[in-house]
């Protein structure tokens, strides 16, 4: 059994505009999944430096970042990034680039732990419908290309509001979704932006929300997870 974890953390900066590493790695540990996708984990503007130091990750948390970087502050690729246990072993990374009118990128991690190994794929999609779906072609495409396959997770924020149509639909034709709930926006969550969605050699056993109180504040988005077991 595996625990994963996807999270718009909005680089920090919670409902009451004060950004807060400390708070946004208070709700991880409550979340206290063996692998996570992150969304927004780098400032936006300059160095594009990472949210998370490796300080922060490194004396006060049980994870490590996934190596994606292209930046030396940054943890991830367009802000995305995957935190994984100190004690997995990464077998590959990657950036995955996505075409876009903005930059937008998706991560991928080929990952090892004691439940077995597993292809963990973290995004953050475009705004615009036409160019979700040609980013859900590539990511797809990205996996299906890969030369050695095995029980994949893809999960992340995909600006998608509508119930099954679109991206979601592009997604469905291979991949089985964690019934979580709405997770935006956080203070009072009506729209199921943020989705985890499993390959068929994956059972989802749990799924939800997490609405604590911290979670309320951290970020405009609520962390989504997932229990998984191989089938």
């Amino acid at each position: 059994m595996i625990k994963v974890a996807s999270y718009n953390m909005r680089k920090g900066i919670g409902t009451d505009r004060r950004r807060s590493p400390e708070r946004i790695l208070d709700v991880l540990r409550e979340i206290d999944a063996d692998v996570i996708a992150l969304q927004e984990a780098d400032r936006r503007f300059g160095e594009r430096a990472c949210v998370l130091t490796p300080h922060l990750l490194a004396d006060h948390s049980d994870w490590q970042a996934v190596g994606i970087a292209k930046r030396a502050q940054s943890m991830g690729w367009h802000g995305n990034a995957i935190l994984v246990r100190k004690s997995a072993r990464i077998d590959a990374c990657e950036a995955i680039h996505l075409p876009a009118l903005e930059p937008r990128g998706a991560v991928r991690a080929d990952v090892r732990t004691a439940s077995g190994c597993l292809r963990v794929v973290g995004m953050h999609l475009d705004l615009s419908g036409l160019w979700r779906r040609k980013q859900a072609s590539a990511i797809i495409g990205h996996v299906q290309d890969c030369a050695a396959q095995m029980p994949t997770v893809l999960m992340g924020d995909l600006n998608e509001w509508t119930a099954a149509a679109g991206c979601l639909r592009d997604f469905a034709r291979d991949h089985d979704f964690a019934v979580t709930g709405p997770s935006f926006h956080a203070r009072r969550p009506i729209a199921r932006l943020d989705r985890i969605m499993v390959s068929r050699d994956l059972r989802i056993v749990d799924c939800g929300v997490h609405a604590s109180a911290a979670a309320r504040k951290a970020s405009d988005h609520l962390p989504i997870w997932a229990m998984l077991d191989a089938i």
